[in-house]
């Protein structure tokens, strides 16, 4: 017969069980049954014993009979009655203070489980509270352990919510929430158990699913989140950030599963939210060896301190009349690192916490590399999110070195990549600000690959939008693409803001993208990055034939055009 297991968490028992009035009354029906039976064994055994075993006594009973009728017919029946009586009467007695002593059990039994219930239950959505996810957890996984079946944990972060509660009020956010606990309690099982663990933070408890099948229960409730609805408390659409492990596929403890599925929740934050990802052992810093890390950081510091980072530029290309409007500066690195590419290159400087002075050191190369560049002719300088936000870094400082490279402020645009998530968009905001009144422009790297860029278009003022490189090569081969590329070109142009199409490879790209209101782009078709930046202007036509063109004029119009473009597109949005 197969080994099966009923994973539904049995409540705990009481220290006050509330079961005794039933057997009170069975114990009371007995009781009465013994004293009359024990009466009337007495009554007719004694009787009997009596006029039988003492001479004389039975013709003594027959004659008082015959002579005092009365007495044998009354006043017998009546001391047998009284006597009944009073046996009852005993055994109330005895009974009475059982029955209160039951009933004052039952009344602290309900008032206790009143109590633990509220204990256990989180006031605001109704569900289930960490005390409870704690108690839980750690039931069902023991079943799921004891009975290899699995269990499957999703630990869900509600996206922008301080964003709601600082703009919208805490009324506002708390609805969200109320919202999101319902969305849960409807589109799970009745097996599975939800819990409020924190301010914005859910868990799921899955019995009988693995992490795969949990991730499409996951994906499921996104989709119900970021829909609006037409009724309920928070009827806008929302996201939130997942992270999903199981037991015993991944481990067998709470703490492991606990911080298994919290790693991946960091992951789908940093991957760009709106997603819910499965922790990978293979990639999980909790399974690195030290000596590993250790090795990584080693390698970064060797590329930090050896200067062995050189310098690359890719034009961006105004698609009116071919001409560079700026360079997008990029950092290749030198031969004989432990990595691939640059990619993996900030991941480790991330791990070791010094995202901050690689980024530093990309900017330094790449200024002494744009020495040559005409100074018309603007400078893009990618910056991650990490280094904006920590305390070391300076707007007045990082303008100066600016100056002291030969550049003004006005010729250098910002791009905010997208290699590591906001942490704190309030300070981030604060430092833009602050770049941007000292005269740099401000860019929104790969829109629209993902929620992270347009939640970031929503929250901060860009001067440029680049539309990410895989939507604009599909552009050419699916209408929606395409859809999603015209309306995220006319939202930047309603904001004021410039856009750029980046990834162009093809000439069907660039035939595709010119009959939008798209002001430039840049990709492989328009120029590769080179050490030694290309200034010429192109041929657009040519390049829509297929017939690669290149100009020798220098550029007549550079970032001085550029802002004037944006300026314009400004002022359009204002009157608008």
């Amino acid at each position: 017969m197969p080994l099966t297991a009923d994973l539904t968490v049995t409540p705990s028992p009481t220290p006050l069980d509330t079961g005794y009035a039933p057997e009170l009354r069975l114990m009371r029906v007995r009781l009465l049954l013994v004293v009359g039976a024990t009466f009337v064994i007495a009554l007719f055994v004694g009787g009997g014993l009596v006029a039988f075993g003492v001479p004389g006594v039975g013709p003594l009973l027959a004659m008082l009979v015959r002579s005092a009728p009365t007495v044998a017919t009354v006043a017998l029946p009546v001391v047998f009655v009284l006597a009944i009586a009073l046996v009852a009467w005993m055994a109330r007695a005895v009974i009475r203070p059982a029955e209160q002593l039951a009933a004052s059990r039952n009344d602290l039994g309900t008032l206790y489980e009143s109590a633990r219930s509220r204990a256990l239950e989180d006031s605001l959505t109704g569900l289930a509270n960490h005390r409870a996810f704690q108690e839980e957890f750690e039931s069902l996984l023991a079943l799921s352990i004891r009975h290899r079946l699995d269990l499957a944990l999703l630990l869900i972060d509600i996206d922008d919510f301080k964003t709601v509660n600082d703009s919208a009020g805490h009324a506002v956010g708390d609805e969200l929430l109320i919202e999101m606990g319902r969305i849960l309690r409807n589109q799970l099982r009745s097996s599975d158990r939800v819990y409020r663990i924190g301010g914005d933070e859910f868990a799921i408890l899955l019995p009988h699913t693995d992490a795969d099948n949990a991730r499409l229960v996951a994906n499921r409730l996104l989709a119900a989140c970021v829909e609006p609805r037409a009724a309920g408390e928070f009827r806008r659409g929302f996201a939130f950030s997942g992270g999903l492990t199981a037991a015993p596929t991944f481990a067998s403890s709470r703490d492991q599963l606990l911080n298994q599925a919290d790693e991946a929740l960091y992951q789908a934050k940093r991957d760009g939210r709106c997603l819910v990802r499965i922790f990978d052992p293979a990639t999980s810093k909790a399974t690195l060896d030290i000596r590993v890390l250790n090795e990584r950081s080693a390698a970064v510091a060797d590329v930090l301190n050896g200067g062995g980072l050189w310098p690359v530029f890719q034009p961006v290309i105004d698609l009116r009349n071919g001409e560079v409007l700026a360079f997008e500066g990029l950092t290749r690195l030198p031969d004989g690192t432990p990595f691939r590419d640059p990619g993996v290159l900030f991941e480790a400087a991330e791990a070791a916490g010094r995202t901050y002075e690689l980024d530093l050191a990309c900017v330094t190369s790449i200024l002494k590399g744009a020495r040559t560049i005409d100074r018309r002719i603007g400078l893009s300088l990618n910056l991650s999110p990490r280094t904006l936000e920590t305390p070391e870094f300076a707007p007045g400082p990082f303008v100066a070195r600016l100056s002291m490279a030969g550049w003004e402020p006005a010729q250098v645009i910002i791009e905010l990549t997208e290699r590591d998530a906001v942490r704190d968009i309030d300070h981030l905001r604060r430092v833009l600000d602050r770049l941007r009144a000292a005269g740099l422009r401000i860019a929104a790297d790969d829109v629209g690959a993902g929620n992270a860029g347009l939640r970031l278009l929503s929250q901060i003022h860009f001067d440029i939008v680049k539309l990410d490189l895989s939507r604009v090569q599909e552009g050419a081969r699916r209408g929606t693409s395409l859809e999603v590329i015209r309306s995220l070109a006319d939202l930047a142009a309603r904001w004021g803001a410039m856009v750029i199409a980046e990834g162009l490879e093809t000439a069907d790209q660039l035939r595709l993208i010119r009959s939008l209101p798209i002001a430039a782009a840049q990709g492989y078709l328009l120029g590769r990055p080179a050490i030694v930046p290309d200034q010429r202007s192109i041929d657009l036509d040519a390049l829509e034939s297929g017939i690669l063109g290149v100009t020798t004029e220098t550029p007549s119009t550079g970032i001085s055009e550029f802002e004037r473009r944006v300026e314009l597109r400004r002022a359009a949005s204002r009157s608008a």
